[in-house]
């Protein structure tokens, strides 16, 4: 494990990288007050048994300048570049590291979950797909940038439908949300959020949805020939939590252990062999 820094936009800003060497990066954006060090802890640390170099990036005040237009935390409010930090990592990464620059992810929970989608907006060559966790994607009227700047890319989503933070039917955030996290506006819901993707990607078929069987979990795919596909795993009486070994506190809902997000990461993007 290494702690290191690089330097935007006249701050110094923060990370650690654990893992490697490997053709492929994943970057972990953390959610609203946390570190990359406490997520890492949050989530048992699950993600660094991810077959790439693994970055725990540090927000700014334990957030990201996502691009919802009504967040009114300091990374938000003061117009922090993250997307230049985001470059500047990967820059200084692919110097001493071996990554090839067409193999890395983005991994984000909640807040951390909207950074992803904002590069897979703003700067989609960045990335080569993403993982949005616990995160749903924002009304027109709520987001900041143009739907016509996504860039095909294959999107895996991860979310309960008893999160009380980040509702899974989409909609006006909650009180919660709105009052201690400092986000409101309003978002879709994860089926129409999965759809959005899907149609952004060219997929014009219908979804195949899968009940896992003696599980909490139903996954909703979409799939066509030649095109990135896109994953919905909702996770039935989840809640804003990971689904792996570690359980997060019960404030937040349900922790299902019925699947390893990292597993599902690993297979989604196929990092194995790599």
């Amino acid at each position: 494990m290494l702690r290191d820094s690089v330097d935007v936009d006249g701050r110094t800003r923060t990370f650690t990288v654990v893992g490697g060497p490997s053709k492929n990066l994943v970057l972990v954006f953390h959610g609203s007050r946390q570190t990359g060090a406490k997520h890492r802890d949050f989530t048992g640390g699950i993600f660094d048994s991810l077959p790439a170099v693994v970055v725990y990036l540090d927000g700014y005040r334990g957030n990201w300048n996502d691009a919802r237009r009504e967040s009114g935390f300091p990374a938000r409010v003061e117009n922090v570049d993250d997307v230049a930090f985001t470059r500047a990592v990967i820059a200084k990464l692919r110097a001493g590291h071996g990554i090839d620059p067409a193999r890395v992810f983005g991994v984000g929970y909640s807040n951390g979950g909207q950074m992803v989608m904002r590069l897979a907006h703003e700067t989609p060559s960045l990335l080569a797909g993403g993982a949005v966790i616990a995160a749903s994607m924002p009304e027109p009227d709520s987001f900041l940038l143009p739907a016509d700047g996504f860039t095909p890319m294959p999107m895996l989503l991860v979310h309960g439908t008893k999160d009380p933070i980040v509702r899974y039917a989409g909609g006006e955030m909650p009180w919660l949300t709105r009052t201690v996290f400092r986000v409101g506006g309003r978002s879709r819901s994860m089926p129409d959020t999965a759809a959005y993707f899907a149609e952004h990607n060219g997929i014009s078929a219908a979804p195949t949805v899968t009940r896992w069987p003696g599980t909490a979990i139903e996954t909703t795919e979409y799939r066509a020939p030649g095109r990135p596909p896109v994953a919905l795993y909702t996770v039935h009486g989840g809640g804003h939590t990971i689904p792996g070994p570690r359980r997060a506190p019960a404030l937040i809902g349900k922790t299902s252990p019925d699947v390893n997000t990292a597993e599902l990461i690993t297979e989604f993007f196929e990092l194995s062999g790599f």
